[in-house]
């Protein structure tokens, strides 16, 4: 095999080689054969370390070989980022301890102005100061009375699932949105499954089981809201819409685009059209036309969409979040330019995005690779996130 084969020509080869047709080798990988197909013409990238291992895995190849270079290190967490304390705060049970005969349980006026706090934290992108917070919030949550303590754990749990999340701690993420997914499953109330079912699915995604992602959002979809213009309360409503928009990306990344289509469709008639779940909706357009390889038009989308006056009602961290994503189609459309200034612009709105959160980091660095000229903003970012700018 020569060596200056593109990595979906590699795959095309090593599948032949273990005479696997694209309908089997898709199946081992729980893809469809138009994503292998996609893959092995070059029309779609595999440009997360976490899929391109499962490809080679089902190859029967180390991944290198599958790239003509080493794996990527695991990014250094910053310093006071606290995960270690976060896993043990959800290994301990408070709940089973014997506590002293003059004990005060927690206040829970008290704990949900410190949910409120938090939850505005994570709306800014302030990843390393709340993840601080969170082995406090574990631990006393588990000592509110018992009329309180099922909402604020879920609320809880549901912060502590969607920070890990991007700090790519998957496997922690996912233990912390089933907790919470367990604890709202007790209560009898489908609004509060919704809410611990949304981290969940994020989960799920992160970790790389799209279906068993799509099946968690769409069931719980299902069972907060009718799928109509005028049945539910607000609240069911928006739920229901944000459970749309999260299946529909696992069925992006599955190349599953009829359901993509009719997922967002859905989520779009339970959203008020300046609202701000209805640009949730719009930016997911962008993710999903990116996912399933239509670079061009999630350009396009994502051009129209900045534009809108509902662009700016999605919280700072929505919306880092989506410059950061949309910045690898940039790129990939052959406008390093546009992609830097994505990042930059994802920077000044919330720098944790790019410059803690691994995902991030890894975009800057793909885009400083694949940038003639980067702009010295975007290298003086890249040497604050510590991320190698030689070239």
């Amino acid at each position: 095999m020569s060596d200056d084969l593109p990595v979906g020509r590699r795959v095309a080869y090593w599948r032949a080689r273990r005479k696997m047709s694209q309908q089997v080798f898709a199946d081992r990988i729980g893809k469809s054969k138009s994503w292998v197909d996609k893959v092995e013409r070059g029309v779609r990238r595999l440009d997360k370390w976490s899929v391109l291992q499962e490809v080679a895995d089902a190859l029967g190849v180390a991944a290198e070989v599958l790239v003509d270079e080493p794996g990527p290190a695991a990014p250094a967490q910053p310093a006071g980022v606290g995960v270690d304390e976060v896993r043990a705060a959800l290994t301990r049970h408070p709940g089973l301890l014997q506590l002293p005969a003059d004990h005060v349980p927690v206040d829970p006026y008290r704990y949900r102005a410190r949910i409120v706090h938090a939850d505005a934290m994570y709306g800014h992108a302030q990843y390393p100061a709340l993840i601080r917070l969170l082995p406090g919030l574990l631990d006393d949550g588990h000592d509110l009375a018992t009329t309180d303590r099922p909402p604020l754990q879920v609320q809880t749990y549901r912060l502590t699932a969607l920070v890990l999340v991007k700090l790519g701690v998957q496997d922690l993420a996912w233990l912390a949105a089933d907790r919470g997914l367990a604890v709202a499953t007790g209560t009898d109330d489908p609004l509060l499954e919704a809410v611990a079912a949304l981290p969940l699915g994020q989960a799920l995604r992160a970790a790389g089981r799209q279906r068993a992602a799509f099946e968690t959002t769409v069931t719980a979809a299902h069972q907060v809201a009718p799928l109509d213009d005028e049945s539910g309360t607000s609240d069911q409503r928006s739920a229901c819409a944000t459970l749309l928009v999260q299946a529909a990306l696992a069925a992006a990344e599955h190349d599953d685009q009829p359901t993509v289509r009719e997922l967002l469709a859905g989520a779009m008639v339970l959203t008020e059209p300046d609202s701000p779940a209805r640009a949730a909706v719009d930016a997911a357009q962008v993710t999903a036309a990116a996912a399933l390889g239509d670079l061009s038009g999630a350009v396009e989308l994502h051009a129209a969409l900045a534009v809108r006056d509902r662009w700016r009602s999605l919280p700072v961290e929505h919306r880092a979040a989506h410059l950061v994503d949309v910045a690898p189609a940039q790129l990939a459309a052959g406008d390093p330019a546009a992609a830097g200034r994505a990042l930059l612009d994802a920077d000044r709105l919330a720098p944790a995005e790019v410059r803690v959160r691994p995902a991030g980091r890894a975009v800057l660095a793909e885009v400083l690779t694949g940038s003639p000229r980067p702009s010295p903003h975007l290298l003086a970012v890249a040497e604050a996130a510590g991320v190698d700018s030689a070239r």
